[in-house]
C-alpha cells in the first residue's frame, strides 16, 4: 500500500482510442485497491475497445461518453465542469497522437476534450501509439506544449507494439501509472534538487555455483524509500541486490548481486549524491576460497564441510569516512538484541549521521514483512531526540524522510 497522503484521491479517468485502451480495467482495479474512487471518460474510438459495462461495472457508477457533453439526459449537468472539478488528477491512458493534439490545442469538441481544457487539478498524460507516430515532431510539438503550461507527459516503454512494429509507443504497466500518479499529487516536494543513493534488498556470497549465503531480506523498506523519495521530488538511484520486486518509476536502477557488486556501486555512485540511505542487508562476510565446481556431499555419513570465511567491504563505513560535511548517510541497524546500544555506537563508528533501528526478533517486523517498527537516531551532533515510526513500510518510510529532511543542509 502506499502513504496514506495517497489513499482516497480522486481520480479521472480519460480513455482515448489507443489498442491499449483493453488495458484499462487493470489500471481501474489498481486505483480501487488503494481506496481511490474512479471516474472515466470514455471516447467513442474507446469505446470500440473496451466495454463501457465493463468499466461501469468495476466502478459502480457511469462511464461518461462524449454524448453526454451536449445531451437532453445529461448534458443539463455540464459534466465536463462537474467532472473536472471533482477530480484530484487527471489521467489520460492511453492518450493518443490526435487527443494528444486536442489537448495541446485546447480542443474541446468532445467531452474529454472539455474535461482538459476546464480541468485545473495535475494531468498525466501517457502516450501509446505507433512508433513513428511518437517520434513525429508534430507530436513532440504537442507533447512540449502541454509540459511547458505544466501538465505532465510520461514517455511510453518500447517494445513490441500492435501494429507489428517494435519500438517506443506502448502504454506503460498500471503498477507505473500509478507511481507517476502520486508524483504528480505529492504536492510537497521538498527533496526537489537533491539526489538520493538508496540501496536495498539482501547480497548473496557464492560459495560455488549452485550455493551461496544470504538473509531474508525482501527490500520492501529501500524500494518504498526510492519510491517515495522520487515522489518528493529526488533524483534518486536505487541499488539493489536480488529482490524481485518491481523497479519503481522514475529512479535509475543498479543490479547488485555480491557485497563487491554494491560497493562497487555505491562508491561510483557517491560523489554526486546528497543523501545515501544504506537499507540494504549487505553481507559482511564471504568465502576466502570460492569453490569453481560445485562441492559434493562427503561419502561418510556425518561428514562435516568447513568453510574459511573473510570480511565483507564495510560499505558505510567506508562512504562514512570518505562523504563531505554536506552529505548525509543514514545508516539502518538490524538489531536482536540491545538495539538502542547498537544503533548509537554503529552512528560513532561509521560516521552516521542517523540511524533507522529495529528489533527483527520482534513477530511481524523486519525482514520479509509488509509492517515495520524502527527507532531514529540521530548523531550527537544535531541534538535531536529520537523518533519512532510503526506501521506500514510506506509509513516508516516517509518518517525517516522526514527525519532526513529535517538535518538537510539549507533547509
Amino acid at each position: 500500500m502506499p502513504p496514506q497522503w495517497a489513499r482516497d484521491k480522486k481520480i479521472l479517468l480519460g480513455v482515448s482510442g489507443g489498442i491499449a485502451a483493453y488495458k484499462t480495467p487493470e489500471l481501474v482495479r489498481a486505483w480501487l485497491k488503494q481506496g481511490c474512487e474512479v471516474e472515466v471518460v470514455l471516447t467513442d474510438m474507446g469505446a470500440s475497445l473496451v466495454s463501457p459495462l465493463a468499466l461501469a461495472t468495476l466502478i459502480k457508477r457511469r462511464v461518461w461518453r462524449d454524448k453526454d457533453l451536449k445531451s437532453d439526459d445529461m448534458g443539463w449537468t455540464i459534466p465536463h465542469i462537474s467532472l473536472s472539478a471533482w477530480a484530484d488528477a487527471l489521467v489520460v491512458a492511453p492518450c493518443t497522437a490526435n487527443v494528444l493534439r486536442m489537448a495541446a490545442a485546447g480542443d474541446s469538441s468532445t467531452l474529454l476534450g472539455a474535461v482538459m481544457l476546464a480541468c485545473e487539478a495535475p494531468q498525466i498524460f501517457f502516450p501509446a501509439m505507433n512508433s513513428r507516430m511518437w517520434a513525429h515532431p508534430a507530436t513532440k510539438t504537442n507533447a512540449a506544449a502541454l509540459m511547458s503550461r505544466g501538465h505532465r507527459v510520461v514517455d511510453p516503454d518500447s517494445g513490441p507494439l500492435a501494429c507489428g512494429y517494435e519500438g517506443k509507443g506502448r502504454l506503460p504497466s498500471a503498477e507505473a501509472i500509478l507511481d507517476e500518479t502520486w508524483y504528480s499529487l505529492r504536492a510537497d516536494k521538498d527533496y526537489a534538487g537533491r539526489k538520493v543513493l538508496v540501496t536495498a534488498g539482501p547480497t548473496r556470497e557464492y560459495v560455488d555455483p549452485v550455493r551461496y549465503m544470504s538473509n531474508p531480506s525482501s527490500g520492501k523498506t529501500g524500494y518504498a524509500i526510492a519510491s517515495e523519495a522520487r515522489y518528493r521530488g529526488a533524483d534518486v538511484t536505487l541499488v539493489s541486490g536480488p529482490a524481485h520486486l518491481r523497479v519503481p518509476s522514475g529512479v535509475t536502477f543498479i543490479a547488485a548481486e555480491s557485497a563487491r557488486d554494491m560497493h562497487d556501486a555505491c562508491m561510483s555512485a557517491l560523489p554526486d549524491s546528497d543523501v545515501i540511505i544504506k537499507t540494504a542487508a549487505v553481507s559482511d562476510y564471504r568465502v576466502k576460497q570460492f569453490s569453481p565446481q560445485k562441492i559434493k556431499r562427503g561419502a561418510a555419513s556425518g561428514a562435516s564441510l568447513t568453510l574459511e570465511l573473510e570480511q565483507n567491504p564495510d560499505i558505510a563505513f567506508e562512504i562514512g569516512h570518505r562523504k563531505r560535511p554536506s552529505q548525509i548517510l543514514v545508516g539502518f541497524a538490524a538489531e536482536t538484541q540491545n538495539v538502542r546500544e547498537n544503533a548509537i555506537s554503529k552512528i560513532e563508528r561509521k560516521n552516521l549521521d542517523l540511524v533507522a533501528a529495529n528489533d527483527v526478533a520482534t513477530p511481524g517486523s523486519g525482514f520479509a514483512s509488509d509492517f515495520n517498527s524502527v527507532e531514529v537516531f540521530f548523531a550527537q551532533q544535531y541534538g535531536m531526540t529520537p523518533r519512532t515510526f510503526s506501521g506500514g513500510k510506506w509509513e516508516v518510510a516517509s518518517g525517516i524522510l522526514d527525519s532526513i529532511a529535517a538535518i538537510l543542509p539549507g533547509r
